[in-house]
């Protein structure tokens, strides 16, 4: 890969773990202040309970991306980026344009889906 290409998914690489900690941090500031309010009653502990259900869904997601994204960045120090970690083959730019964290290229991403697929559903 061209040192340009590495450039330009490194800056993408680095925006998005940005946004993610920006969200990841605004999520734990409004469930602080949402642990502060008075419940008035079981429908304001039960809103509260679904949301709190879903922003920690949320975050637990974004905490992945965010460890991906990690190994990404590193992976571009080492000369790594862009490898199959399955095949070591190359993965397609326009592949890593849509998801600059991927681990795997298309075919191999089919595999571990099946497999990942099939210890689940043991």
């Amino acid at each position: 890969m061209r040192q340009s290409e590495l450039d330009f998914f490194k800056k993408m690489l680095e925006v998005r773990k940005v946004q993610i900690i920006r969200n990841i941090t605004g999520v734990q500031e409004e469930m602080g202040q949402l642990r502060q309010e008075e419940l008035h009653d079981d429908a304001d502990f039960a809103v509260m309970s679904n949301n709190n259900l879903v922003e920690n869904a949320i975050s637990e997601q974004q905490g992945k991306e965010l460890r991906e994204i990690e190994v990404s960045l590193h992976k571009i120090t080492q000369a790594a980026y862009g490898r199959c970690e399955m095949c070591e083959e190359l993965i397609s730019i326009p592949r890593l344009k849509v998801k600059p964290h991927a681990k795997y290229c298309i075919d191999c991403r089919e595999i571990a889906e099946k497999q990942n697929s099939k210890l689940g559903n043991r």
